[in-house]
C-alpha cells in the first residue's frame, strides 16, 4: 500500500538548508495499521504530509495507494483519507449539512451522499446529530466526525495524525474501536501518528519509530520491546548497595543505578529470575522490603535506541513549526 525511498524534506529559511526528513525507508502492506512514533520534531508530521501530498518532497521516490507520489498526485488523493490534527469541520455548519458537501466534493452523487453519511453516522457513534451545530458537540463526537469526513470516499488508505490527542480515557478507547472497525469491516489500511504509548501498544500491527528524521527502528510492539536489555527490577532494602553487588552477579543484569535505599537494574526474564534473586539476597543478609519487576515499554525502547524519551518535548531537528 506505501512503498517509500529515499524520501527527503529540506526547507530554506532565511538562506539556511534545515533537512528535517533524512532519506525515509518505509513500507506498509494492504490492511495494516502502523504507527509512526518519534518526539516532537523528529519528523512524523513532515512524512505524513509528504504522503498524503500536502508537502513535495526535497528527492526520493513513493508509492502511495498504487499511484506515483511524484507524478500522479490526483491519483493518491483519489485513493486516500486524511485526518488532520486539528478539526476539518467548520463549527458553524450543522453534521449532516457538511458531510453531504465533503460527499458532493469527492464526487459522490447527492444520493449517493446521503445514504453515505447516514451508514457512516451510524457505525461511528453519531447517529441523532444528523441536526447539530458542529460547535456544539464533545471532543470525542468532533473527532469521529473528523474520521467521518476522511473516509467518506472509501479511500484504501488513511493517514491519522495524532487522532485521539485531548480526549479523554474513554473517547479514546471509543476511537480505537472505530479504527479497528475501519480495517475489519472494510479493509482500510491505517497509517497514524500519535504521542500516545499505549495506542501505539493497542492499535498497531507494526511500529516505526522515527528520530532526527530518520527511521531508527521498526518492528511490532513486542519485537521493539526485546531491543531493550530485560525487564526492570526495582528493590527496596535495608542495604541497597550490597543488593546491587548481588544483582550484578545474576546471568544478564545490567544497567544498575542505586538511589537512596532503591536498586534498580535490568535483566533478562525478570519474573522468572526473582525467586533466585530473593535467595541470592537472603544468604547475602540483604533484606528487602519490597520488589517490583516491569516490562519494557516503547518509552523504554525509544530511550534505548536514541537516549530520548518519546515523551520529550526538545527535539533534535530545529524546524518544530515543520512538523
Amino acid at each position: 500500500m506505501i512503498k517509500v525511498r529515499g524520501l527527503t524534506k529540506t526547507f530554506n529559511v532565511k538562506g539556511f538548508e534545515i533537512p528535517a526528513v533524512r532519506g525515509v525507508d518505509l513500507d506498509v502492506a494492504p490492511g495494516e495499521i502502523v504507527g509512526f512514533l518519534g518526539p516532537n520534531g523528529a519528523g512524523k508530521t513532515t512524512t505524513l504530509r509528504m504522503l498524503s501530498t500536502l508537502l513535495t518532497p526535497t528527492s526520493g521516490e513513493a508509492i502511495v495507494a498504487g499511484c506515483d507520489l511524484l507524478t500522479d498526485q490526483d491519483g493518491v488523493r483519489q485513493r486516500i483519507g486524511y485526518v488532520g490534527q486539528g478539526s476539518g469541520a467548520g463549527p458553524e455548519y450543522r453534521v449532516a449539512e457538511e458531510l453531504v458537501t465533503h460527499g458532493r466534493l469527492y464526487g459522490l452523487s447527492s444520493v449517493e451522499s446521503k445514504e453515505r453519511v447516514s451508514s457512516l453516522l451510524k457505525r461511528f457513534d453519531l447517529e441523532g446529530a444528523e441536526d447539530k451545530m458542529i460547535g456544539a458537540l464533545s471532543g470525542g463526537q468532533k473527532r469521529r466526525l473528523d474520521i467521518v469526513m476522511g473516509v467518506m470516499h472509501r479511500p484504501q488508505l488513511v493517514f491519522l495524525d495524532e487522532p485521539s490527542t485531548g480526549l479523554d480515557p474513554h473517547s479514546r478507547s471509543n476511537l480505537w474501536d472505530h479504527v479497528r472497525a475501519m480495517r475489519e469491516q472494510d479493509g482500510t489500511t491505517v497509517f497514524l501518528t500519535t504521542h500516545y504509548l499505549d495506542e501505539a501498544d493497542a492499535l498497531c500491527d507494526r511500529i516505526l519509530v522515527i528520530d532526527a528524521g530518520a527511521i531508527v527502528a521498526e518492528g511490532t510492539a513486542d519485537e521493539l520491546k526485546q531491543k531493550v536489555n530485560g525487564d526492570l527490577v526495582s528493590v527496596e532494602s535495608s542495604s541497597p548497595e550490597v543488593a546491587a553487588e548481588v544483582a550484578a552477579k545474576a546471568p544478564g543484569a545490567g544497567e544498575i543505578v542505586v538511589e537512596g535505599p532503591v536498586v534498580r537494574f535490568r535483566i533478562p526474564r525478570g519474573d522468572s529470575a526473582l525467586p533466585g534473586l530473593l535467595r541470592d539476597f537472603d544468604q547475602a543478609g540483604v533484606v528487602v522490603q519490597s520488589i517490583q519487576t516491569n516490562r519494557p515499554t516503547l518509552d523504554d525502547v525509544f530511550l534505548t535506541l536514541t537516549g530520548r524519551s518519546l515523551r520529550d518535548t526538545d527535539a533534535a531537528t530545529p524546524m518544530p513549526a515543520f512538523q
